[in-house]
């Protein structure tokens, strides 16, 4: 699916996303006062603010099915034992498919182990997240044409990927622009500072997109910070930011087309925050019972980020229950045929764990493959 890089989904009566840093002479630069209030367009209700352009929203909803029906299979597959430790990232669907509708092919995704959604919007396929995901380290080899890092699991290192990216585009002369997607919990990483830091002095095209999903494992988003938003640390270092509802895809994706373009002119880094909500658990070997209640889970459901499309969808007579048949059973199939993909890989031998550390093997790895055959073979 291709989306253009357009200022907007559709028009609101707000005046923009951005809360911009305009430049106080001698002090460096400072940021205004910001709404504590994220942006909305499509509510839970399915009522929008504005006109929204219809034909990319379908796209944006097929999307979002087909995230979702891999985030199903991929948790039953788990428990089967047929993946290791996954992390599920329902509820987050309109947050991550959202933002990297915003990016063209050319542009760099960093993403963490939640984000498959998003990475496989921006071209990493199913197949490869799925064998990632058995533990086999070829799952983390995209095809070449790809610009997405494989997902990462240390927290918050990977920002710092995706501002020295960034970097390379400015010395490289692409345009090329590098988002970045993290949780709340990552915020409280040095690497957060650090990135962020470095993004601004250098006026790095790198849009920071923090989907603030509540909890950080067992630790809750107001025990993480005193800030009263994430999108308000962009104060610190100079950048503009933006606050949106992380459950609306047409807020999400306005404001990182926004960001993208400004990074893409020369304007240097954005931080978004897409306040959502994980809906399951932090991972399959996690439970969520301990830590937080049902009701508000069940409060969160109400602002379903699929749902709120199809109501809109259906108002708007642009869904039906046979184009929602057919998207479920279409994303279905080439999910299960993503699994056989995966699942048909062949094993690696004992000997070839070797091969991934160096182009070339060294001396020493050499005399360990052949004690390692050796050891095997008797």
């Amino acid at each position: 699916m291709a989306f253009t890089s357009r200022a907007e989904v559709g028009e609101t009566g707000a005046s923009g996303t951005l809360h911009t840093a305009p430049t106080v002479s001698g002090c460096g630069t400072s940021l205004p006062p910001m709404s504590a209030v994220p942006l909305q367009i499509l509510a839970p209700s399915g009522d929008a603010a504005g006109s929204i352009d219809t034909a990319e929203l379908r796209d944006l909803y097929a999307a979002m099915i087909e995230a979702r029906a891999y985030d199903t299979k991929a948790s039953a597959m788990q428990r089967q034992g047929r993946l290791a430790t996954y992390s599920p990232f329902e509820g987050q669907e309109a947050a991550q498919i959202g933002a990297a509708s915003a990016l063209e092919p050319q542009d760099w995704l960093v993403a963490t182990y939640r984000d498959a959604a998003a990475m496989w919007f921006h071209g990493y396929p199913w197949a490869a997240l799925f064998l990632g995901r058995t533990g086999d380290e070829r799952g983390g080899a995209p095809p070449a044409e790809v610009n997405v890092l494989p997902s990462s699991i240390t927290v918050g290192g990977h920002m710092i990927h995706a501002v020295g990216i960034g970097w390379a585009q400015i010395l490289k002369g692409t345009g090329a622009v590098a988002m970045t997607m993290f949780g709340d919990g990552a915020t409280s990483e040095g690497d957060f500072h650090e990135a962020m830091n470095f993004a601004a002095v250098y006026s790095t095209p790198t849009v920071f997109f923090c989907e603030n999903n509540g909890w950080a494992i067992s630790m809750p988003r107001e025990r993480q910070t005193v800030s009263e938003t994430i999108a308000s640390k962009a104060v610190a270092y100079g950048m503009p930011s933006a606050l949106v509802d992380g459950n609306d895809v047409v807020a999400v994706r306005r404001a990182a087309v926004e960001a993208v373009a400004r990074a893409r002119a020369g304007s240097g880094p954005t931080l978004i925050e897409a306040v959502t909500y994980r809906l399951g658990p932090h991972t399959t070997t996690d439970d969520a019972a301990r830590y937080r209640h049902d009701d508000d889970v069940d409060a969160w459901r109400k602002r379903d980020p699929v749902d709120r499309v199809r109501r809109y969808l259906e108002a708007q007579g642009a869904w039906d229950g046979a184009w929602q048949a057919e998207l479920v059973d279409g994303a279905a199939r080439r999910i299960e045929e993503a699994v056989a993909d995966a699942e048909a890989v062949p094993a690696l031998g004992a000997g070839e764990i070797f091969d991934g550390m160096f182009h070339s093997p060294t001396t020493a790895l050499e005399h360990q493959r052949a004690l390692l055959l050796e050891e095997i073979e008797s």
